[in-house]
């Protein structure tokens, strides 16, 4: 007499665990295996992985160093009489110029931890976050080429 076994079929199951906003492995706490997103992604749902391109970092301290450069532009632009447009740069930079600086690096550093985590993040259909860092990228390009060309008008040279 022979008895029939039934074994479930697992094949339609999904297993897979939502992942948290902030996750010890895209913090860089754990190190995880994921390097590129799932074969199968389901639509509209965030895309994460636990080890980063080396062109997105590259891109992120490119941002941060333009940052930084923006800010010694902006005091020496000031310095010669220029004039900041932004309400809230100019109230931090009127209270002192380490405060801008600090406040100003803190909000990029801030904002570039959460485009690199969210970077395979689908805005659109062709559209990623990270297109959106490498557009910040070319748009601190764009603003360091326009405040050397002020410099260069006030005799910074």
């Amino acid at each position: 007499m022979s008895q029939v076994v039934s074994i479930p079929n697992m094949r339609n199951q999904n297993r897979r665990q939502a992942m948290p906003f902030f996750c010890a492995y895209h913090m860089g706490i754990k190190a995880g295996r994921r390097l590129s997103e799932r074969r199968i992604s389901e639509k509209g749902k965030p895309e994460y992985v636990d080890h980063y391109a080396g062109h997105l970092m590259l891109c992120a301290v490119a941002i941060l160093l333009l940052g930084a450069l923006d800010a010694f532009f902006t005091l020496n632009i000031l310095a010669r009489g220029g004039e900041e447009l932004n309400w809230v740069m100019a109230q931090l930079i009127e209270d002192s110029a380490q405060k801008f600086v600090s406040f100003k690096l803190a909000l990029t550093s801030m904002a570039l931890i959460l485009l690199i985590i969210h970077h395979n993040v689908r805005l659109t259909e062709k559209i990623r976050v990270w297109h959106i860092k490498y557009l910040i990228l070319s748009g601190y390009t764009v603003l360091i080429g326009y405040e050397l060309y002020l410099l260069n008008l006030a005799g910074f040279y």
